[in-house]
């Protein structure tokens, strides 16, 4: 009865995977992972890079002599350009693979909008940021790469492509543990190797994946299993 159930799941279509948290996560490397993985199992999916811009802005700022992007164009115009170009981006990506019918692979979704919003303090931004990404699905899994910000802030300065603050660091990850859809995304320690990581993410993909990759995954803690939306809890 539960191998029947779970090869009716294998069979049905996954359409989408998000992958969010601070910067320094290891959000890029799980996402392209997990999009590799998915394409040797047989199920064909594409990697989506949904950034906002803002290091893109920032790289802008720092050549007109500006120390970062808010400084360029202020608060407001920040988070309305990163709305703006993270809304497209999506977008995009979820054309995409509907036409191709792959699964997407997202690196970022809406709730890193709303979640970089907040620790800006534009809250007065993410009821028109909500209203226009209402238009696009919830991703069939959303995890959140959990990571103390003190180490996250220590891999962006070893990487030393781009910089973030401490304190910044920090506002977004409280941002993202006070969302309401906090309670819906799957928790992943992030601060392991990444290859544990990724096994920890194929572990609740399990249904997707055949059997020698599912037992390659690393089993669910308690706490981890408690917050498994139910489509995932009876697998």
């Amino acid at each position: 009865m539960v191998r029947s159930l779970r090869a009716r799941r294998r069979r049905r279509r996954l359409r989408s995977v998000a992958l969010i948290g601070i910067d320094g996560s290891g959000k890029t490397t799980q996402a392209h992972q997990l999009a590799d993985a998915l394409v040797a199992a047989g199920r064909p999916a594409t990697y989506h890079r949904n950034a906002g811009g803002r290091r893109w802005l920032g790289r802008i700022a720092q050549r007109l002599g500006r120390p970062d992007a808010q400084r360029l164009v202020g608060r407001d115009g920040l988070l309305a350009v990163e709305s703006v170009l993270r809304w497209l981006a999506i977008a995009l990506a979820l054309v995409s693979c509907l036409v191709t019918g792959r699964t997407a692979v997202m690196d970022r979704y809406s709730a890193c909008q709303y979640a970089s919003i907040r620790a800006h303090g534009g809250h007065r931004w993410e009821r028109l940021a909500r209203a226009g990404y209402r238009v696009f699905p919830q991703p069939q899994v959303t995890f959140l790469l959990s990571l103390d910000p003190a180490e996250a802030y220590r891999r962006i300065e070893r990487r030393g492509t781009d910089h973030e603050t401490l304190g910044w660091l920090t506002a977004a990850d409280t941002a993202y543990r006070a969302l309401p859809e906090y309670p819906t995304f799957i928790l992943v320690d992030a601060g392991r190797p990444a290859d544990e990581v990724s096994k920890q993410i194929r572990h609740h993909l399990a249904d997707w994946f055949g059997a020698d990759e599912a037992a390659a995954g690393s089993p669910l803690t308690t706490g981890e299993r408690e917050n498994q939306p139910e489509s995932l809890k009876s697998a």
